[in-house]
């Protein structure tokens, strides 16, 4: 079965499925390790690990494409992709429909923000009318060129029009041909639990650590009716507590020992690239 197949059958599921983000190959490969059922590419980890900048509209599709076709090298397992505002008009959002695909995507994620964009938990965010975000929509559903490929539709209207607002759009965007509503930044643990009850298509909620919307538990996420359980940057924050942890030891004590408390062995890191594997292929192709 292809990933697209699979990812597909994960969100119609609704068992919260849970969707850590990866910003570059090395972490995707860790979550994979680690036995997560599928992958988010994330465009605020992008931007964060390879332009050190703020999630605010600075990633281009260049940058996605290339960390999504790096990362579909590294794992098997579904990837969905984040497109920001499809980096356009409708017409710019059937070239990224398309780059992306090629890349590797088994999901594009476009949302309904001006551009330039803002994380979803920022202040000051603005949204497009309904009818141009349909309008994309239309043009990556026409774009794509395997059905097998997923096209999710967020939402950021709750912050600027209110809840019901927001429902009104994903409803509106299910009909256009999303195959999963995102419905950005809700702000009550009633808004969460009350969601699913208004949409029928597969529902992805985002659970940002330290963001606008309460933390709940995948399992009672999968009770309200979520298919997926999205963790963008929670392995990016793991791992700049852990980069500074570790350098705060090596300036205090000017040395650093393989405590795996503070870093990963350097067999593990080795295991992690596959070293094992091209050391065999050395011997393999060995002239």
């Amino acid at each position: 079965m292809s990933t697209g197949k699979t990812l597909r059958q994960l969100a119609r599921a609704r068992r919260g499925v849970l969707v850590p983000g990866a910003f570059n190959a090395l972490s995707a490969r860790v979550i994979a390790d680690l036995g997560f059922e599928a992958i988010y590419v994330t465009g605020a980890g992008v931007t964060n690990m390879h332009i050190g900048l703020p999630d605010m509209g600075f990633m281009g599709l260049a940058e996605i494409s290339e960390q999504t076709a790096r990362i579909r090298d590294a794992v098997e397992v579904p990837l969905l992709v984040d497109a920001d505002t499809g980096f356009g008009n409708a017409v710019n959002v059937r070239h990224t429909i398309r780059t992306l695909e090629r890349a590797g995507a088994d999901c594009v994620q476009l949302e309904d923000q001006v551009s330039p964009k803002r994380c979803g938990h920022f202040n000051g965010k603005a949204v497009i009318e309904a009818d141009e975000m349909i309008g994309k929509i239309k043009a990556a559903v026409d774009a794509r060129r395997s059905e097998d490929l997923l096209i999710m539709a967020r939402t950021d209207a709750r912050a600027i029009d209110g809840f019901d607002a927001a429902v009104e759009r994903a409803q509106r965007y299910a009909e256009a041909g999303a195959d999963i509503l995102f419905v950005e930044a809700l702000e009550s643990a009633d808004e969460v639990r009350r969601m699913p009850r208004f949409l029928d298509a597969p529902l992805l909620m985002n659970m940002v650590i330290g963001g606008k919307t309460p933390i709940a538990t995948a399992d009672d996420l999968t009770e309200f009716g979520y298919g997926l359980v999205l963790y963008a940057n929670a392995a990016l924050q793991g791992a700049v507590a852990g980069m500074q942890r570790a350098l705060s030891v090596l300036r205090d004590q000017r040395h650093l020992k393989e405590d795996p408390e503070l870093v990963a062995p350097f067999a593990e890191r080795q295991r992690l690239v596959g070293k094992a594997f091209i050391d065999e292929l050395e011997q393999r192709y060995r002239g």
